[in-house]
């Protein structure tokens, strides 16, 4: 670790209503950075219970709010962000044909769209500075799709793809890009996917309603539901690296199927890795 540790970065974190988001808010603000949370709901907002840590309203879906979110919480550091984690989003089950265009919109807004604008919002400062670290919380369905996740997966497979395309864009101006890459991680992920699911998939009268029941039981299971399932400071540990390091990483893989599923591809024929991932499908993954 280099002394940026001990240099302290105001950093702006999205999705800190729990889980990943809000561990990384305390972690980071411990080893001294000023750092600000964002949160999508107004109740979270209102129940935030850390006063050392400033907290503003934030919504990927909406430009206006993205702009005066960013605008408090300029404020709320003193100065330019110079550290951005963008950590908030959701996941949207169901199987591709089940999805409308609506629901992958709705995805895509909150898990790609609102993230590029809040990020393109922060990189004229950074550029001004010579300095900046983009933070983009990816996941293991970045790197394999798994059934019944179409719209999760294609949201985050393109956050990979415009994450390697800014990274080479901004090399030489002292922005560093970096995509976390996790599997399983206890937090309400789950739980807010089984909102969306039941909220925009009419699963009782699809033809997978068999495979939907199954999945429904995942959700609904309390505790770890996949194996490997690690603690938010597993995520939390590669982002103090990412934003602290001189030379932080492209890539951080967090949990055993992200290491996994990544070698896999390389090894094996699509057809091969496809049985790996219908069994796989089996069980969620973060």
């Amino acid at each position: 670790m280099s002394n940026l540790a001990t240099h302290p970065r105001r950093v702006l974190i999205t999705g800190c209503s729990s889980g990943i988001g809000r561990r990384a808010a305390e972690r980071l603000a411990e080893r001294g950075h000023h750092v600000v949370a964002s949160l999508r709901n107004p109740a979270d907002l209102a129940n935030w219970p850390h006063p050392h840590i400033p907290a503003v309203h934030l919504d990927l879906d909406d430009t206006a709010s993205i702009h005066a979110g960013l605008a408090a919480a300029v404020e709320a550091a003193g100065g330019p962000i110079e550290a951005l984690f963008n950590n908030g989003a959701y996941g949207q089950p169901g199987a591709v044909e089940d999805l409308s265009r609506d629901t992958l919109r709705a995805q895509l807004e909150t898990n790609l769209l609102g993230t590029v604008e809040l990020t393109n919002q922060v990189i004229p400062s950074m550029r001004a500075a010579g300095f900046g670290r983009i933070v983009q919380n990816s996941s293991v369905l970045g790197v394999s799709a798994l059934a019944f996740r179409g719209a999760y997966v294609a949201s985050k497979f393109a956050l990979e793809g415009i994450s390697d395309t800014l990274r080479l864009e901004l090399a030489g101006s002292g922005i560093d890009v970096a995509l976390i890459e996790p599997g399983p991680i206890t937090s309400r992920f789950r739980a807010n996917a089984q909102r969306a699911f039941e909220a925009n998939i009419d699963w009782q009268h699809s033809v997978h309603h068999e495979a939907y029941e199954r999945q429904l039981e995942r959700l609904k299971t309390p505790g770890p539901a996949a194996p490997f399932t690690l603690p938010p400071e597993a995520v939390v540990r590669r982002v103090i690296h990412a934003i602290e390091s001189r030379r932080p990483k492209a890539r951080y893989p967090v949990t055993v199927p992200t290491y996994l599923f990544a070698v896999l591809k390389r090894l094996l024929t699509t057809r091969a890795m496809d049985r790996v991932l219908m069994r796989a499908s089996g069980g969620g993954k973060r």
